[in-house]
């Protein structure tokens, strides 16, 4: 295992270009090795890529190595190797919803998507038009002045979403989003995905919510003990695993057993 930014090893710049045989690519994974301590990967040799609109699943049960697979794409693990290239801010970047929702105490739902929007270098006229849409599609105008710490899972998580969506980049690594969202926050989210996709952007999502998975995914990646079981559309899993017309879930468990 290689640690984060040593030179020429390991992670590649997020400023690198693509290369010339996947120039439209968003997201370029090879031989992903990563973990939390030396020596000990949690993640073995995982490859993946994303076009332009185009929604990857990453699915595997508990402790799989789904979120480690997200935090080293990032840059966010000390200990990895491989190489990942990610699209730079000019060419649209990229934006992360985690699976816990990390917000700063002091500041209000409305200075959350302004310092997001600082960060992007947005116009402040497109930010205000855009905030305030986001404000009311997600239900959260009443709270537009408030503090987090007064939120509840759901309120918090959309939080995030929001800020995410607001900058509209070019690729979105999102980790289990669906935690703590009731029915109608999970529909609008999806009608989010969609959007976001007929825009051309790409999202790599983990999740164990396998229906919606099924739903929305164009490709999925099955890990289990941090190494990669099957990858593919429905179609091909269900080939691979020898079910035609199964469902996700018949699937999941039939190649989990395997």
């Amino acid at each position: 295992m290689k640690p984060l930014h040593r030179e020429n090893k390991g992670y590649t710049a997020t400023n690198a270009k693509l290369t010339s045989d996947s120039s439209n690519c968003l997201l370029k994974v090879v031989g992903l090795e990563a973990g939390y301590s030396k020596n000990k990967p949690v993640i073995s040799d995982l490859s993946l890529q994303i076009m332009p609109g185009e929604v990857i699943g990453i699915i595997g049960p508990n402790g799989a190595g789904k979120s480690t697979t997200l935090k080293a794409i990032l840059g966010l693990i000390e200990q990895f190797r491989g190489e990942v290239i990610l699209p730079p801010r000019p060419s649209g970047g990229y934006a992360y919803i985690p699976e816990l929702p990390a917000l700063y105490a002091e500041l209000t739902l409305w200075e959350h998507l302004e310092v997001t929007s600082m960060a992007y270098g947005m116009d402040h006229a497109e930010f205000e038009q855009r905030a305030d849409w986001l404000l009311r599609h997600f239900d959260m105008d009443q709270a537009k002045y408030s503090l987090p710490g007064g939120f509840s899972k759901g309120m918090r998580q959309k939080v995030m979403i929001m800020c995410a969506y607001l900058v509209q980049p070019a690729l979105y690594l999102v980790d289990e989003p669906f935690n703590g969202l009731d029915p109608f926050a999970i529909n609008e989210l999806l009608e989010w995905f969609e959007n976001e996709k007929a825009r051309g952007a790409g999202l790599l999502l983990s999740t164990h919510v396998l229906d919606i998975a099924e739903r929305v995914c164009d490709r999925l990646i099955l890990i289990k003990n941090g190494r990669q079981v099957a990858e593919g559309s429905l179609q091909q899993l269900q080939q691979q695993a020898g079910m035609k017309n199964a469902d996700l879930f018949t699937v999941f468990t039939h190649l989990l057993r395997r």
